[in-house]
């Protein structure tokens, strides 16, 4: 029976869910014995009383978020395996869950392109890792889109949590971007900062300006106002991974083997980037009917039945504005709903695509395939601890 040590911040979503999957994994070859100890105690006792602890404890491995402290390497002497997650920098000489930190920032600078904005943000911090690696992708995909982005570094300590809500550099920072603008913040924590800065000043969202965070901390995002949109990561396969990759140290000894990468698997949208940026009515107005309707087995004619315009002219209009025509925009739509119920829920394809108001499983599982490189089922599991 295994002893480990989990030192993480157990009120964050995002380390819930490494939790979840830990767990998984312990219940399936464990048993484990497992000691939340207090995030605090990195401060109070350092990595030498945390060892301390540890050896009287009889510890066989640790998962903790480390200062990149060259001390760790007094727990690795001691014989006892430890993994880090990276929430500062990683680590050169063991394991860090880390995260696809530039595929998330790509993944949010092509919705927002796919939304037709061409003013851009970001909100953040150059210090993190996570958050210097999701600006970097993101400002990468839109200057090759032949844009640029505006920054605004959080440097505010964690002791002046609300000085948000009162005027402040961030607030004349919204105030100057020009409108309409997409910002990413680094994460939901962030998010919320923008959102309610935004509320504070009177800069209407989504209409002015659009917020997108990380990590789909479903707390955070719905006590938002308005509710924020956020990318979600397969956190809880990153926990069951870590898992098995601290069975694997324990058991053979071996200090540093590979480093866990949690991916970013979609954009959940909320009311934060419930929008299509364009000046054009009928535009407006034939996808906001697209994304109301996108349940209902939806056609191009009854998208051109929305507005006074010949079918001739909205598809040119459509594909000017959207970069798409009007029934590949409704395919692309229709497989990120799909892929979000894959990765929600429990129902099969055939459940999935009814609830789509499709009636050929086959053929939207086919389509999936063809976007995906593989099947709902394969895409599924790998997104779900322990599949």
């Amino acid at each position: 029976m295994y002893k480990i040590i989990l030192l993480i911040d157990f009120a964050e979503d995002y380390s819930k869910s490494l939790l979840k999957g830990v767990t998984k994994y312990s219940r399936e070859h464990g048993p484990w014995v497992f000691c939340r100890m207090p995030l605090f105690y990195r401060e109070t006792i350092g990595v030498k009383g945390i060892l301390q602890w540890a050896q009287e404890w009889g510890a066989d491995g640790i998962i903790g978020q480390f200062y990149n402290d060259k001390e760790i390497s007094e727990i690795i002497k001691a014989g006892i395996a430890v993994i880090a997650q990276d929430f500062k920098e990683r680590f050169d000489d063991i394991p860090n869950i880390t995260g696809a930190y530039h595929e998330a920032g790509a993944m949010a600078a092509d919705y927002f392109l796919k939304k037709g904005f061409t003013q851009f943000a970001f909100y953040g911090f150059k210090d993190i890792v996570w958050s210097r690696e999701r600006a970097e992708g993101f400002e990468n995909r839109i200057k090759s889109a032949g844009y640029g982005v505006h920054s605004f570094e959080h440097t505010k300590a964690q002791s002046s949590e609300l000085w948000y809500y009162k005027p402040s550099a961030l607030s004349h920072w919204l105030q100057s971007l020009p409108k309409p603008i997409a910002i990413m913040a680094c994460d939901d924590r962030q998010g919320q900062h923008i959102t309610e800065t935004c509320r504070q000043t009177g800069i209407r969202i989504p209409e002015e300006v659009a917020v997108l965070g990380v990590d789909n901390d479903e707390m955070i995002c719905e006590l938002s106002d308005p509710p924020l949109s956020s990318i979600a990561l397969d956190a809880e396969k990153g926990g069951y991974d870590s898992a098995k990759l601290l069975d694997h140290m324990i058991r053979t000894g071996v200090t540093g083997f590979y480093d866990i990468v949690v991916k970013p698997t979609q954009v959940v949208t909320r009311h934060s980037t419930d929008i299509y940026a364009t000046n054009d009515h009928y535009i407006a107005s034939s996808l906001k009917y697209i994304h109301q309707n996108i349940d209902k087995n939806l056609q191009v004619d009854e998208v051109v039945r929305q507005v006074p315009l010949s079918r001739r002219a909205l598809e040119k209009r459509f594909l000017t504005i959207t970069g798409y025509p009007i029934y590949k925009y409704i395919f692309n739509l229709r497989i990120e709903k799909f892929t979000q119920k894959l990765l929600e829920t429990d129902m099969t394809v055939f459940e999935i695509a009814l609830d789509m108001g499709l009636t050929d499983s086959k053929n939207i599982a086919r389509q999936f395939r063809q976007v995906k490189g593989c099947s709902p089922s394969e895409f599924r599991n790998q997104y779900v601890a322990g599949k």
